[in-house]
């Protein structure tokens, strides 16, 4: 896995696993890798993987049964989809159109390159 040095890694790793979830990788109730497993698959500290495992369990992504492992929540892909959709209308899609405006480039290429893409 590539890390950005803008972003905390723990973060990364907790997108990545959600972007899993997402693709269908990991189904509703099924087990995720262990901290050791996934940390060591990737080349990150277990502590490191620990804190996503946390951050993921708070929002109500993954789960922990004490001494089996973590699986995914019932309902995560569509708590993903809400999260991720409202930072991006939020956070990411302001800073694009603030861009569009400053290249001049209108609505309509964009619409023209969302189709070519489909």
């Amino acid at each position: 896995m590539d890390f950005d040095n803008n972003k905390p890694i723990y973060l990364q790793i907790s997108d990545s696993l959600c972007e899993r979830i997402l693709r269908g990788e990991f189904a509703e109730e099924e087990r995720i890798p262990s901290v050791r497993e996934y940390g060591s698959s990737i080349g990150v500290n277990p502590n490191t993987v620990m804190r996503t495992y946390e951050t993921l369990t708070q929002d109500g992504i993954i789960y922990n049964k004490r001494g089996i492992g973590y699986f995914v929540c019932p309902g995560a892909k569509d708590l993903i989809l809400e999260i991720q959709r409202k930072t991006f209308l939020d956070e990411e899609l302001p800073a694009i159109i603030k861009r569009m405006r400053l290249l001049q480039i209108p609505l309509s290429v964009l619409t023209e390159k969302m189709k070519k893409e489909q």
